[in-house]
């Protein structure tokens, strides 16, 4: 985008500017927030309340819908693979419309089910739908839009899982003690819906579709920051990236740190009523802890994008490590600590999903890069579902959860120091 297409000046400073990225820009991050929130919501916090519900429903205890749904996340590894596969045939767009549309009706399906059976089938469903929608073809877009902002980019959109743990664990409490969880879903659903017509309608794959610019820069700093070559080959196959080490310490890294985030928040109600707060206490905590995240975010996409994700990424490892051994201290200032820190680190994780493979792999075939890691992430992702799962029917207890999520954080901040950050990036080497 320039100002002859615009009317709009824009200074070649704009390059450092963490707000300026365009009104077509905040559209697209706007619409990856909304799907990253309505993934959350499906997904990890909403199962505080939807995983009992369902148990109760169907008779059986909440730990077994809990490891069905790490089934789910296993299972759904299958579906990144097609999607990811797709995504690169059809576009972003049209991926994340389509299976925000998918995942609105399978949500449905879940509350609705008969039998565990069918209750995993549409589990895997959701898991398969959202999650592509929001971080196969979402990581897309923002690679594509904002390939040397992507940090910051990142930071305002993973606010979706702040603002989804403040606000959509009350909404679906009181949609389920109002109308039962059949029913107390099918508003959320049709959200889910709504938000992947629109994203076929308004969204598109690439900045220059809009007449713009990547990171909204100015033409002049575009011609002589970025890798503006067109007419590369492409260099990366399936095959070629499963045999790149970056891309496996990159998966491994961003999932292991997945695994301690989302296992954290999708049983923090349990974890905190275990520790004697009502649930009304314990939601409002969970409120708390998303609404101090949504701070939190915007500061880690902007330390991703001074410090760069590798120190980001070490720093949060520690600091992860530290809330969660204040919380099983289980010391009323351990707790409230840990309530603090936790909440400042909910949307860090998602973050480095998408800003460490775009860090190491840049923007330029970026898609075939995410289809190939993503399904490795989400693979080790659902481990977190298996770890409170088989603790919660041991123990009764996810305090020994939270240990071993502590160790996963501490083990990974030291395999991220090895990573060689921008090692295949045009962008960034280009001269």
């Amino acid at each position: 985008m320039n100002e002859r297409t615009t009317g709009i000046p824009i200074s070649d400073d704009n390059k450092y500017s963490v707000t300026n990225f365009g009104a077509y820009g905040w559209l697209t991050i706007i619409y990856c927030l909304l799907m990253f929130w309505f993934y959350v919501g499906f997904v990890n916090d909403g199962s505080n309340i939807s995983a009992p519900a369902v148990a109760a429903r169907l008779g059986v205890q909440p730990g077994t819908v809990l490891n069905m749904n790490s089934i789910a996340g296993i299972v759904g590894v299958i579906f990144f693979i097609f999607i990811g596969q797709l995504n690169r045939k059809i576009g972003a767009r049209n991926t994340s419309g389509i299976f925000m549309i998918i995942a609105g009706f399978s949500y449905i399906g879940i509350a609705n089910a008969p039998n565990l059976a069918l209750y995993t089938i549409f589990m895997c469903l959701v898991v398969g739908s959202v999650m592509s929608a929001g971080y196969i073809a979402g990581g897309t877009l923002v690679a594509q839009w904002f390939p040397k902002k992507k940090g910051i980019v990142m930071g305002y959109t993973t606010m979706g899982h702040n603002l989804a743990s403040a606000f959509y664990v009350p909404i679906i409490t009181l949609l389920v003690a109002k109308f039962g969880i059949e029913l107390g879903v099918i508003p959320l659903a049709i959200g889910a819906i709504v938000v992947g017509i629109l994203g076929l309608i308004f969204i598109r794959n690439t900045p220059a579709e809009r007449g713009m610019l990547p990171d909204n820069v100015s033409e002049s700093v575009y011609k002589r920051e970025y890798f503006t070559d067109t007419n590369i080959k492409e260099e990366w196959t399936v095959a070629s990236l499963l045999k790149t080490k970056e891309l496996w310490i990159a998966a491994i890294t961003t999932g292991f740190f997945q695994i301690c985030s989302v296992g954290v928040m999708s049983q923090l109600v349990v974890r905190n009523m275990s520790l004697g707060f009502s649930q009304t206490t314990a939601i409002s905590i969970m409120t708390v802890v998303a609404l101090i995240g949504v701070v939190g975010s915007w500061i880690i996409g902007i330390l991703d994008d001074k410090l760069g994700t590798k120190k980001t990424m070490i720093l949060f490892g520690i600091w992860y490590a530290v809330a969660l051994i204040s919380n099983v201290s289980e010391t009323k200032f351990g707790i409230y600590l840990s309530i603090f820190m936790i909440g400042m680190g909910i949307g860090g994780s998602a973050n480095f999903t998408t800003s460490l493979p775009a860090s190491i792999f840049g923007r330029h075939e970026f898609d075939m890069v995410n289809s190939v890691i993503f399904p490795i992430q989400g693979l080790i992702t659902a481990l977190c579902f298996a770890v409170n799962g088989i603790v919660l029917n041991l123990t009764n207890n996810l305090r020994y959860a939270y240990i071993v999520f502590a160790v996963v954080a501490l083990v990974d901040a030291m395999l991220v120091s090895t990573i060689d950050e921008h090692k295949y990036n045009k962008d960034w080497h280009h001269k």
